[in-house]
């Protein structure tokens, strides 16, 4: 019974439909950021120039964490963990798109190749040589690197906000819901346990005169 009931409170709580999608949504976001930095020489310079691209990386971690809720909050989660387990999953999956985008492009240059990337960059060799360069960006000074931070923070912190507010409504919604099902569950009665049980005689007063007892 214990196993049961443990197994219906995951079910209703969403913790692990949540955590999947969640890891699944992070991976393709992942995958998505390190296309879009890998050829980002593709875009328009307009959109790229603009800000120093800040505004564009900004933009596209806001992207991530929108999704990343969005598929966390599609199994109506009640579970308060997967409100820093979304977080963790945006903000993870900026800097796994910023290393495999970054390390690709990085290997690429190394071996020569100054044109606009292509499909066949995405190699092993040119990620593995250009990783280390990738790694740089996080060990360097603050005041150099606080672009790439910047858009970590961003994707966990709105990741949180919006799993935040979608675990409250859920709760909130799912409050009348429980109150109506305890309401309406029958009263539990033993076997051969009377509907209601028989009135009892009031206890006389002491004071109060006897009656005169049957001849």
């Amino acid at each position: 019974m214990h196993s049961l009931g443990a197994e219906m409170s995951h079910k209703r709580s969403g913790l692990l439909p949540g955590l999947a999608v969640g890891l699944v949504a992070a991976l393709v976001c992942a995958a998505g950021l390190g296309a879009a930095i890998l050829f980002q020489t593709r875009f328009p310079t307009e959109v790229t120039a603009f800000g120093n691209g800040h505004p564009l990386s900004v933009a596209l971690s806001l992207l991530i964490a929108l999704l990343v809720a969005l598929a966390i909050g599609a199994v109506r989660p009640r579970s308060r963990a997967l409100i820093a387990v979304g977080a963790l999953y945006a903000g993870g999956a900026v800097v796994a798109g910023q290393i495999a985008g970054s390390s690709i492009m990085a290997g690429a240059a190394m071996r020569g190749r100054d044109t606009p990337a292509e499909l066949s960059d995405i190699t092993v060799t040119n990620a593995s040589e250009g990783l280390s360069y990738t790694l740089s960006l996080y060990r360097g000074p603050l005041t150099e690197t606080w672009p790439v931070w910047l858009y970590i923070a961003v994707a966990a912190l709105a990741a949180l906000l919006l799993l935040a507010l979608r675990v409250s409504r859920v709760r909130r919604a799912e409050l009348p819901e429980a109150a109506t099902e305890e309401q309406e569950e029958p009263e539990y009665r033993a076997p051969f346990e009377p509907a209601q049980s028989p009135a009892k005689e009031p206890v006389g007063d002491l004071f109060a005169p006897r009656r005169p007892a049957g001849d």
